[in-house]
């Protein structure tokens, strides 16, 4: 009951918040958003129309930053990909409401084509309208700054850690030269959105530049694609069946991207407190995926 009160009243906060932002017309009337698991998010509508309001500060143990993240959301909107950032500031942000369907596995496996092809877009074109500091995203880095901060704490996790960091170092290994791109880097299927008309790409926490890799695995990896998915996958997106070393590349990165998720869970675990949020599940549901995807990568490579 404790918890559920203090969700509660993390929500009244949340809102109270929103309330008096100085840019509605009009009384604004709320409704709470389900599906986030580090930000409280709102409906909100006024005499101008609709918009989703968001809370939540910059979280240091996730590298997030909410600056870098505005700049991002900006380009995205730019690039044609997402909705117009109408607000940004102290830890809110408000956007454009759209009138979509979010997506579920089965929606991304169904429609793997456009949902690749809505990324191709933001690594090819986002990156241009990127204005002021540019971020960086490498999920090995990332997984070390996790594994450092599981031990410091004693997390349950922690005797995992130096195992985990063994197989960091191989997956990481396994990676092939590509571009660098303007990436998404959080591409679980709620943040695919269809209109009725087009696909819209949402939640912009994590974007930076990095590999189109991770992007690409993550599909597979979040929404549990089989064998001729991913196949589907790499070919839409390099129009081309691809090398044996590409292969192997994206199945590494696939188990890194599961461990990630894994690994988000129990961080998130130490310092974030969702309302209505189970990181324990989280993280327990993302270990399996991760060694059941990393067993079949050393059953087909090796170590």
């Amino acid at each position: 009951m404790a918890a559920d009160n203090k969700g509660g009243d993390a929500v009244a906060a949340a809102e109270a918040r929103v309330r008096a932002l100085p840019i509605w017309q009009g009384a604004p009337q709320l409704v709470p958003l389900r599906g986030g698991v580090s930000n409280i998010s709102f409906k909100v509508t006024d005499s101008q129309g609709s918009y989703v309001a968001r809370v939540g500060g910059d979280y240091p143990c996730h590298q997030v930053s909410r600056e870098r993240e505005a700049i991002a959301a900006r380009a995205a909107f730019a690039a044609g990909l997402s909705p117009e950032l109408v607000h940004a500031a102290d830890g809110m942000m408000v956007l454009r409401y759209i009138e979509a369907r979010t997506y579920t596995e089965a929606d991304v496996r169904a429609d793997a084509e456009r949902c690749v092809g809505i990324l191709r877009r933001c690594h090819l074109e986002l990156g241009r309208h990127v204005h002021g500091q540019g971020a960086i995203f490498w999920v090995f880095q990332i997984l070390r700054d996790y594994g450092h901060t599981l031990v410091r704490h004693g997390h349950r996790h922690a005797p995992d850690v130096p195992r985990w960091m063994e197989i960091v170092d191989r997956l990481e290994a396994a990676q092939v030269p590509l571009p660098v791109v303007f990436g998404h880097h959080d591409v679980l299927p709620t943040n695919f959105l269809d209109d009725g008309r087009r696909l819209w790409l949402i939640d912009w926490e994590y974007g930076a530049f990095g590999t189109a890799m991770f992007d690409l695995a993550s599909v597979a990896a979040n929404s549990s694609f089989d064998a001729a998915g991913e196949q589907l996958i790499l070919e839409t997106y390099f129009g081309k069946a691809p090398p044996e070393s590409l292969w192997r590349a994206f199945h590494a990165m696939k188990a890194a991207s599961a461990l990630r998720e894994a690994v988000w869970g129990m961080v998130s675990e130490l310092y974030l407190a969702a309302p209505g949020v189970d990181y324990v599940a989280y993280a327990s549901e993302y270990l399996g995926r991760f060694e059941k995807v990393h067993a079949a990568y050393v059953a087909d490579y090796g170590a």
